[in-house]
């Protein structure tokens, strides 16, 4: 995944560069989450981009597909939970970002899970229409979910859902590997007046490590730093060199 270390390093570099100075590890631990939500739901654009482009059948094949590519990106961010019905809502997992599908719990008969999938609805006026009419009415065998702040499953009669979803980006233990709900930062110590990284401390970005590029370029434009293309280009370049 994307090395914190790697992306502060490089925003000082360039920032030194375009003479805008030192960023300091309090400034840039401050904007490394919004840096990393603002790729993250880009990826969502580009992802629609990509459907238009294979639409137009002008989507390369297999590994070169951008659909396939994006949807790996994403692919870390996925999750999978089970929700019991509480209150008469189903509520929305703490760390939830974008909805994938719903399925009913499901048990287990004679070896076979009756787990089904749930029709999701967004509009209050579309589900009222569907629980009025005789035809589209929710059943067990085809439930309907509202999404709302939480979900409503009907029939009622429904008490637990899977629900599988893209979770909101957050980071890794740099010393382990090991997925963390702390947020990007550069953990640091002074010495000397100088500020030296402590892995301990720290927290890597959960995004993949080919975005360590865009990363310091998101960084850059929310720290005001006037960085070209090439510039974070031809860094990423020495640096996959070394």
């Amino acid at each position: 995944m994307a090395s914190v270390r790697e992306v502060y390093n490089a925003l000082n570099d360039l920032a030194n560069k375009d003479e805008r100075g030192f960023v300091t590890p309090t400034e840039f631990n401050s904007f490394a989450p919004i840096a990393q939500m603002n790729i993250f739901n880009k990826l969502f654009d580009e992802l629609t981009a990509a459907e238009n482009m294979r639409r137009r059948n002008i989507d390369p094949a297999r590994d070169k597909s951008r659909i396939k590519q994006i949807k790996e990106d994403l692919g870390v961010f996925s999750k999978t939970t089970t929700i019991t019905k509480s209150s008469g809502v189903f509520a929305r997992p703490d760390d939830f970002a974008r909805l994938i599908n719903v399925k009913t719990g499901g048990d287990i008969l004679l070896g076979v899970n009756n787990s089904v999938m749930a029709d999701v609805i967004y509009d209050e006026e579309k589900l009222d229409r569907v629980l009025l009419s005789t035809l589209s009415a929710p059943t067990v065998s085809r439930p309907v979910v509202l999404m709302s702040d939480d979900f409503e499953v009907f029939p009622t009669s429904v008490s637990k859902i899977k629900v599988r979803y893209y979770k909101q980006p957050e980071g890794l233990d740099p010393t382990s590997n090991a997925r963390t709900v702390s947020l990007p930062k550069f953990g640091f110590d002074t010495l000397n007046g100088k500020e030296s990284y402590v892995p301990g401390e720290s927290v890597d970005f959960e995004l993949p490590e080919h975005y360590t590029s865009e990363l310091v370029f998101e960084m850059g434009k929310l720290v005001g730093v006037n960085l070209r293309d090439a510039d974070v280009y031809n860094y990423s370049n020495a640096e996959s060199q070394k």
